[in-house]
């Protein structure tokens, strides 16, 4: 989602994306708003519990904080002060003396125009990786304001800038906003219903319906989740608009290369986030730098892709030689998968265009599975909060697309990009480690063998919820 603010500290001016936010909220004010985006819930509790610390919304740019955080204030607090930290030189003065609570919430009152009182005030503070004391600030507001409930915001990027000497170790909380999961695409877009079915694992009832949930999900696909698409799909079912969208999303990410990253290391930030699609699409999808350049290595590029994952615009898949506890203790660093931010950024970035929507299936086997693999992964992150790693044999002779750790256990996921049933490594890694289920999730419809279940790709973002019924 666009991570612009809805307005500048007067309030009084709205940029074109940000009236699609507005648009968004108008249009989906229904009895799913409080299920559109799972956040809300995690937002709620953090505001009922009676230990709560300053929360900071972690996030790459225009995955939607500002609209989270606005909707969540106002619809739990009677007011709302909203402060935003990007290019306003009269709060960056505020922040260089001292950090004295009651100083910085008079000021506050006057920026945000409004009131502050405790605890029936939400404070903002949006773009907070603009100013780096106004992060270090939250500190002071735990130990000596705890009464007042203060959100901030700010991009992956500059949240990890500022983890230095200033930054608040321990006075804080984290919540990660990823783009909108395909059960959030399925309330935006007025379907609910099928969510609940997913929710309730109700698959005898759910496999009847099983082409209207392929149809979506070869829109969404397409679309992705983030929002602003997402609304101006919701709008006008026009998906050349959508990908008009993307295209802005994706210059927007280019032009901030230029504005905040080294100027010795753009070129290759450009060069490395341009193979991803490629990498992806590979039958062997092992990111290999010599495909973004004939001869390039790993120290050349190592700083470019820490750049990157710092933004949130890229996720890396580790390799594991092993499945054991914890997980990231047999990770290979030297070997690892690259998945972008947005299922429908990957899909504009690799040009699939709208005819694969009216031609079936295809959609689902184009690049090899690369769109399925990145779907999956995507939904694991938001829906599941899960981050996989992946498995291959040694001699790479078998390989599972993603393993994760769930409890006390580890699981392999095989993903398949249709109704694909075999699955020759799955069954290579369950007999080598014996785990208490191997997953696979294919176009096929759910079920249960003695060592597997089958989870239908529409529904993997309910997987946590499946692995408790089994």
């Amino acid at each position: 989602m666009v991570d612009s603010p809805f307005c500048d500290q007067l309030g009084d001016r709205i940029t074109p994306w940000e009236l699609g936010y507005s648009l968004m909220g108008e249009l989906i004010k229904t009895e799913v708003l409080d299920v559109l985006r799972y956040a809300m819930k995690t937002l709620v509790e953090w505001k009922d519990r009676p230990d709560r610390k300053p929360l900071i919304i972690r996030g790459a740019r225009q995955v939607g904080k500002t609209w989270l955080m606005r909707e969540f204030g106002s619809a739990n607090y009677p007011k709302v002060a909203y402060i935003n930290c990007d290019s306003n030189r009269q709060l960056a003065a505020l922040f260089e003396d001292d950090l004295d609570v009651e100083r910085l919430l008079t000021a506050f009152q006057i920026v945000a125009g409004t009131s502050i009182t405790a605890p029936d005030t939400l404070v903002i503070l949006d773009e907070v990786q603009e100013i780096p004391r106004a992060l270090a600030s939250l500190k002071y507001f735990n130990e000596n304001a705890p009464e007042y409930p203060i959100v901030a915001a700010g991009s992956m990027l500059g949240i990890a800038m500022h983890q230095g000497t200033s930054f608040p170790v321990g006075k804080v909380e984290f919540m990660n906003l990823y783009p909108l999961s395909f059960t959030e695409f399925l309330n935006a877009t007025g379907n609910a219903p099928l969510v609940e079915l997913l929710r309730g694992q109700k698959f005898d009832i759910i496999t009847p319906f099983k082409a209207k949930y392929v149809d979506l999900l070869r829109q969404y696909y397409y679309i992705g989740g983030m929002p602003e698409a997402v609304a101006a799909f919701v709008e006008r079912r026009d998906f050349s608009e959508v990908r008009r969208i993307h295209s802005r999303l994706l210059d927007a990410y280019e032009q901030d290369f230029s504005k905040h990253a080294p100027i010795e290391i753009v070129p290759r930030i450009r060069m490395l986030w341009d193979s991803v699609p490629a990498q992806l699409g590979k039958e062997n999808r092992k990111f290999m730098y010599g495909h973004i350049r004939e001869g390039a290595r790993a120290k050349e590029f190592e700083l470019a892709m820490q750049w990157l994952l710092d933004c949130g615009l890229i996720h890396k898949v580790e390799r594991v030689s092993k499945p054991g506890m914890p997980l990231s203790a047999y990770w290979d660093s030297g070997s690892f998968k690259l998945c972008m931010l947005d299922v429908g950024l990957m899909a504009a970035k690799s040009g699939l265009d709208a005819k694969t929507l009216i031609e079936g299936n295809r959609v689902f086997a184009e690049f090899k599975g690369a769109l399925t693999e990145q779907y999956v992964h995507q939904q694991l992150l938001s829906d599941c909060d899960i981050a996989p790693a992946y498995w291959s044999a040694d001699k790479a002779t078998a390989e599972v697309d993603f393993v994760f750790q769930h409890g006390m256990e580890v699981y392999p996921l095989e993903v398949k990009a249709e109704e694909n049933l075999k699955a020759k490594s799955l069954r290579r890694y369950a007999e080598k480690y014996e785990p208490r289920l191997s997953i696979r999730t294919s176009m096929s419809d759910y079920r249960k063998e003695d060592w597997m279940v089958n989870v239908p790709l529409y529904a993997i973002g309910t997987l946590v919820e499946t692995l408790g019924q089994v």
